[in-house]
């Protein structure tokens, strides 16, 4: 940590004096995911004698679409056993718990502009909408609401605040394999005041030790990877079963397979069904490894190339939020992350207007998305973030 800097959590309070009086009487609303880290943060702050309310979001209904529905929802989050899960660490720990509907609000903010993204050829994160519009804005909102002044989650993160402006900052977790940053640059600094990080400086074996030590009922409950409403990530087919529920069925989708000088290859039943990158499920054969390049959902065409193809020297971000920095008025190198997996790649940004940026790379990446977020680095700072272009 630099010096000077205040570190805002595990704990809550920056005056130490008055940290013990006030965790008796305000109230940290933690979210309950029904999962070990959510519910170590719980655990963590009522031994440390926070004064602590449980809420767990329902999200999604697993049995909407039937057609595409699974047996089980192992491997993915905010499952009906997830607020069973969420419902039994609260009942261990000793606090208040609610769970509350925002499936209206969650089909809102990030189904419909998750599908209508692929729809348009682009790639989204639906993470990111759902931390941005759901899991801080919607939260906060219910923190409020019971009286809570801050909110508690399980996401792997730090947050300082800039000794001399007074600006809260995000930096990267401890652990770097666990590091949730990649899908948390749309908060805003309203939300980054109200919010704890208690595993940022935690690794994830030293979370399962605490869960442990604490005899949670989920201290051995495996990670949840899948999105919550897309069954085995099958985008394409939830898309189309969405669609027809929604009575909207879509238009004619089919289209050609090309190569990079146009030649057809084959045809497909929808370029919706494909992504920049993409190699397997392209139902064409050829001699050598083939991906997708390029998606147009105007002609309905897929363009396929080799992996050299896919190797971009730049990228464009629209809808910057400026994180731990509040603008960027002069180029400035930086590392640029361009999915949740990859490794942030250096890069010199260029300010195009208050909410766009430039990012050239030293080297050319691979598979650079649009839809995908950028989100940009500088040390352990995350300093803002975008959607690829």
């Amino acid at each position: 940590m630099p010096d000077g800097y205040t570190r805002l959590q595990p704990r809550l309070f920056e005056n130490e004096e008055n940290a013990a009086e006030a965790a008796c009487t305000d109230l940290i609303a933690v979210a309950m995911s029904g999962g070990v880290d959510s519910s170590t943060v719980a655990a963590l702050l009522k031994r440390d004698g926070y004064n602590i309310a449980g809420l767990t979001m329902q999200l999604w209904n697993q049995r909407r679409l039937p057609e595409v529905a699974t047996e089980a929802a192992t491997g993915r989050c905010c499952s009906l056993d997830d607020v069973y899960d969420a419902r039994r660490v609260a009942e261990h720990v000793g606090m208040p718990y609610y769970v509350v509907n925002l499936e209206r609000q969650f089909e809102k903010d990030v189904v419909e502009p998750f599908v209508g993204e692929y729809l348009a050829g682009r790639t989204p994160v639906p993470c990111t909408l759902c931390n941005t519009f759901i899991k801080f804005d919607r939260f906060l909102e219910l923190a409020d609401s019971v009286g809570a002044r801050s909110i508690a989650t399980g996401h792997y993160a730090r947050i300082t605040r800039h000794p001399e402006t007074g600006r809260y900052e995000m930096r990267t977790a401890v652990d770097a394999s666990k590091d949730q940053t990649y899908f948390l640059w749309g908060l805003t600094q309203e939300q980054l005041s109200r919010t704890l990080f208690p595993l940022g400086e935690m690794t994830k074996p030293e979370v399962r030790a605490l869960a442990a030590e604490f005899n949670l009922p989920v201290a051995k409950k495996p990670e949840s990877y899948e999105i919550c409403f897309v069954p085995n990530g099958d985008y394409a087919a939830f898309m189309d079963a969405y669609l027809r529920d929604k009575g909207m069925e879509p238009a004619a989708t089919e289209g050609a397979i090309v190569d990079a000088e146009g030649r057809e290859l084959g045809r497909h039943a929808g370029a919706h069904h494909f992504t920049v990158g993409q190699r397997r499920g392209l139902g064409i054969a050829a001699r050598e490894p083939l991906y997708v390049i390029a998606t147009d959902s105007g002609s309905q065409t897929v363009t396929v190339g080799s992996n050299d193809d896919l190797l971009r020297s730049g990228l464009i971000a629209r809808d910057i939020r400026w994180l731990s920095w509040s603008g960027l008025s002069a180029p400035v190198r930086v590392r640029v992350r361009i999915r949740n997996r990859h490794i942030p790649a250096w890069a010199t940004v260029y300010p195009l207007t208050d909410t766009s940026v430039e990012a050239r790379f030293d080297e050319p990446q691979r598979a650079v998305t649009p839809g995908q977020a950028a989100v940009f680095y500088s040390g352990d700072l995350v300093v803002a973030g975008g959607w690829i272009e």
